[in-house]
């Protein structure tokens, strides 16, 4: 039997929020550890923020209870993925002046984040 990797993943769906707002604030925590990313994510002006927080936050507790006896912190986990999919567009009509009618589009987006242990470096 093959090892299993130690990672954990938590997906946000349908969350109305543009995808585009939201990957702004994915991009700035990829690939950091997840107690920086949480802390990095408390003080950023962006409203996606908490719900990015929320979703790092689901995947380090399901690494944790995925394997509970390897006693992980979130100073030993990192972002190994973490990717913003579009959802499903909401579209509805605004009134527009000689009785045209413009389109609305109400996007919404789905969050993947997927965490993993860190691996000891070898010092030679």
């Amino acid at each position: 039997m093959a090892e299993e990797k130690m990672e954990a993943r938590a997906i946000q769906k349908h969350l109305r929020k543009a995808p585009r707002k939201v990957r702004l604030v994915a991009d700035a925590v990829r690939g950091e550890n997840v107690a920086k990313a949480l802390k990095r994510l408390e003080f950023t002006n962006k409203a996606t923020a908490p719900d990015v927080a929320k979703v790092i936050k689901s995947a380090a507790a399901n690494i944790r209870d995925k394997f509970q006896e390897a006693r992980l912190d979130n100073e030993d986990l990192y972002i190994k993925e973490i990717f913003v999919n579009e959802g499903a567009t909401l579209k509805r009509i605004q009134p527009a002046p000689m009785g045209r009618a413009h389109q609305i589009r109400k996007r919404s987006c789905h969050i993947n984040v997927t965490v993993a242990k860190k691996e000891e470096e070898l010092v030679n």
